[in-house]
């Protein structure tokens, strides 16, 4: 409930029950203090009435000739009336009461409260009611070596109001009480103003919403540091802007490069990387689930790591017009990287990872584009005609132009196929813009790819293990994002055999892409071939592709769907044996 209130009245009420506590420990210390004394003041009259009893008891000898009678004289000279005396001697025998005739009656007195105390205290007191006369009484004892002298005061309405506290300082207390109330409301009131606009304004901080210029805070020390906080803010806010859009920029700049990029710190720690340097680094290391600081443990990096701890251990200064520098060209299945690190003055360093085969790659293509496609489609154009001619012929029995028109049918099938995915191809190529993207589950793409090649799975013994830790959404275009999935299953099953297995994995995921392994147990692929698979009708077994019926473009389609999604995809042999391909998807498309 206290949670929902603002800091106004939180800080009133704080503040209300803390001057409570005070005045009422106030009030109950004072009131105590007032009793006590207007106590003290009737034992002390009942105290002189008692020694005067006393003494006079001395004076007469009277507990030797036990003529007790003789106090009654002492009862007219007393200042206050109603006032009983009773002599009682240490075993507890009355041996006088003034206000009983008949006193050698009365019960033994040694147990009564009063009497009891005063053995062992100067003195006894006890309010209470008499057994003998039944009224009650403010009885005050003393004992005396022999004897107990006891006094009481008849508790009449006298006594009473005399003992009662003055409650004019009470009430004095409980008005100031109301009044100081008053203040600390007017005094929390000013006080929590100050501290709401300072809320307000932390708020406007924190959301990074535009100040109310406008805003003022008084001239007191919170108001003095709500205008530093805001002066601060105001210079942080100029240099953060300026420092984000060089952010951006970089970041712009590194995500449009081919080229793997990371920068570390002094103490090996990285600053900023693009998804290019860890992917050229999976494919280096020929694992899947390295991160960026692993590049130092990687032994096709050794000669650079030596370079880096060369230049961290070196004490001389760097200057910028001589900055230190190296550079190391790798090989790895028949791809060729780059790979140059540059040390800075503040012994901060980049390295770049530069893919330096794509351009002969692209070159190829281009040249082997025409030909493969003449190529791929005069086979089946040349078999229609074939059977077509031979159905010209009238002397074909039925039985045979069944098999002929069959055979017609199933390559015009297969040259729709083929045209659709050259089509396909290069919408993908050339027509980006009309490929509709939005949020796509890869979860449900992958398992509804699964459903549909079901059957061709359970033929051939295939078992499938999918490896999402979470459900995966990017920004996409779903027909092609179940293109890339449902080629590769395609390629497992036509190629990779019988009695395989294939796994998926999101092995890992940054701000901007989701990184994905798909390996299949099967058979394994020369390393002449892994460079070129991903091109336009390539194939590794010529006969047994064409037997299978693929058009030699699905893979293709992978690469080119990836890369429309900001991916790339790199293809090797498994440790283990069979294929792993790795590939990215970024997770929105800019």
């Amino acid at each position: 409930m206290l949670n929902k209130l603002g800091i106004r009245q939180k800080l009133f009420i704080y503040v209300s029950v803390i001057f409570t506590v005070f005045t009422i420990l106030i009030l109950l210390f004072q009131y105590q203090r007032e009793k006590d004394f207007k106590h003290g003041q009737l034992e002390i009259t009942l105290d002189n009435i008692t020694e005067l009893t006393h003494n006079y008891i001395e004076e007469k000898i009277l507990p030797g000739s036990r003529n007790f009678q003789l106090l009654d004289s002492i009862k007219t000279i007393l200042p206050r009336k109603n006032i009983r005396i009773t002599i009682i001697n240490k075993d507890g025998v009355v041996l006088y009461d003034s206000e009983v005739a008949d006193y050698f009656n009365m019960e033994n007195h040694l147990h009564r409260p009063e009497i009891e105390a005063s053995v062992v205290n100067k003195f006894g007191a006890n309010i209470r009611e008499s057994k003998t006369t039944h009224n009650d009484y403010y009885y005050y004892a003393k004992f005396y070596k022999d004897y107990y002298v006891r006094t009481a005061a008849l508790y009449n309405i006298e006594v009473k109001n005399f003992l009662h506290v003055n409650k004019l300082f009470l009430i004095y207390l409980v008005f100031l009480f109301f009044l100081i109330l008053i203040f600390l409301h007017l005094i929390t009131r000013k006080f929590s103003e100050t501290i709401i606009k300072l809320k307000d304004l932390v708020a406007k901080l924190t959301n990074d919403k535009e100040i109310d210029k406008s805003i003022k805070f008084p001239d007191d020390e919170l108001g003095i540091i709500s205008n530093q906080i805001v002066a601060i803010y105001n210079e942080l806010k100029i240099a953060k802007d300026d420092v984000s859009i060089e952010k951006n920029r970089l970041f712009s700049h590194l995500n449009t490069l081919n080229e793997g990029i990371a920068f570390f710190s002094s103490e090996k720690e990285k600053i900023l990387t693009n998804n290019h340097f860890i992917q050229f680094m999976n494919f280096i290391s020929e694992n899947s689930n390295i991160t960026t600081e692993d590049i130092f443990k990687i032994k096709e990096f050794k000669s650079i790591v030596n370079f880096i701890d060369e230049q961290l251990n070196n004490a001389a200064n760097i200057k910028e017009q001589n900055l230190p520098q190296t550079e190391k060209t790798i090989l790895k299945q028949n791809k060729y990287f780059k790979v140059k690190c540059v040390f800075f003055q503040d012994k901060s360093f980049e390295i770049v990872i530069t893919d330096v085969t794509k351009l002969e790659k692209r070159k190829l293509i281009k040249k082997q584009m025409t030909s493969n496609i003449a190529h791929e489609l005069k086979t089946p154009v040349a078999t229609v005609i074939g059977y077509l001619e031979t159905l010209q012929n009238k002397n074909v029995d039925e039985e045979k132009q069944k098999y002929f028109i069959d055979k017609a049918i199933a390559q015009a099938k297969r040259l729709s196929v083929l045209i659709e995915d050259i089509a396909l191809l290069n919408n993908i190529e050339e027509a980006k813009e009309y490929f509709i993207f939005e949020p796509s589950n890869i979860n449900n793409i992958v398992t509804e790819v699964y459903d549909n090649l079901q059957l061709r799975l359970d033929e051939k013994n295939i078992d499938v293990n999918i490896q999402f830790d979470k459900t995966i959404v990017i920004n996409g275009n779903r027909s092609l994002l179940f293109s890339v999935f449902y080629n590769l299953f395609d390629n497992a099953i036509k190629y990779g055999g019988e009695n395989i297995k294939i796994t998926i994995t999101n092995y890992l995921e940054n701000n901007d892409y989701f990184y994905f392994s798909f390996v299949n147990t099967g058979n394994f692929i020369d390393e002449k071939h892994l460079s070129r698979i991903f091109e336009r009708f390539y194939r590794v077994d010529k006969g047994r592709s064409r037997k299978s019926g693929g058009t030699g473009l699905g893979l293709a389609i992978v690469k080119n769907a990836i890369l429309l999604h900001g991916g790339e995809i790199t293809v090797r042999n498994a440790k283990n044996g069979g294929v792993e391909f790795l590939f990215t998807l970024a997770k929105d498309i800019k």
